[in-house]
């Protein structure tokens, strides 16, 4: 069966990050997305104009709905929209791993697009607060991992948060500069790092895309090793075919790049 993600995001009219960005990775993973709408956004390829969260009521109805009659093979968390919604967000996840208690569940701690324009209208860092405690693993870029660490140093940065209850902590280095990027996986069994080809230009809704791609592996019954590795290497990929739709951040190519 292909096993169904539950994504709890917000909706880019661009269609490069957010929900759009999951559906499609999470396919090219043969796994099937489940998308709960958070937020509304007003953004295009670069830029975010206006964030509308969703009533977390009505965040809460919709994952219910799905998780009364499908069973989950793992979640995906995006931007909650606001501190509400977190706690909705956190609320469903409880009562799945009442029947489910080792399901994965995959944080992209989305504080800010990738031009630094906020995602929510309240403290973003302390919105993620009652997520962070579910997180099996959470997958911060170079300024996340500061934010949420609020320590100096990416290894202690990893520590602050495993010592908040994420399990795993893949810190993506896209952020930093030189030929190779750098990303550090910090686990119960200590540190991993991967390296890869420094792509020209920018992205719109690449860590969707990586998270996404984990979180599929993960329901697929992946370990966390083999996950991690494969969702890298199939968004390294993705990466490297964008396309662009107008000025600014190219597209990841997500379509038949597993």
């Amino acid at each position: 069966m292909t096993p169904p993600v539950l994504v709890f995001a917000g909706v880019d009219p661009s269609g490069g990050a957010g929900i759009a960005a999951d559906v499609l990775a999470i396919a090219a993973q043969g796994g099937h997305a489940m998308p709960v709408v958070t937020a509304l956004t007003v953004q295009d390829n670069d830029r975010v104009f206006g964030v509308l969260p969703v009533d977390a009521g009505t965040v809460r109805r919709q994952a219910l709905a799905l998780i009364d009659k499908i069973a989950v093979g793992a979640v995906k968390i995006g931007i909650p929209g606001n501190a509400a919604n977190a706690q909705a967000i956190a609320e469903v996840i409880a009562l799945l791993r009442a029947r489910q208690p080792g399901l994965p569940v995959v944080l992209d701690p989305v504080l800010a697009s990738g031009n630094g324009d906020a995602l929510s209208r309240e403290d973003a860092v302390k919105a993620l607060a009652p997520l962070l405690p579910l997180a099996t693993l959470i997958v911060p870029n170079l300024p996340e991992a500061a934010l949420l660490g609020g320590v100096a140093g990416v290894a202690e940065q990893a520590a602050v948060l495993r010592g908040r209850g994420c399990r795993h902590v893949l810190v993506t280095g896209g952020h930093a500069d030189g030929a190779l990027v750098y990303n550090s996986w910090f686990g119960p069994d200590g540190r991993r790092d991967w390296q890869f080809e420094r792509l020209d230009g920018a992205f719109h809704g690449s860590g969707c895309t990586l998270a996404s791609a984990i979180a599929a592996r993960l329901a697929r019954g992946q370990a966390m090793a083999a996950a991690l590795a494969d969702a890298q290497g199939y968004c390294q990929r993705a990466l490297a075919a964008a396309y662009p739709i107008a000025p600014g951040q190219w597209m990841p190519q997500r379509l038949c790049l597993t």
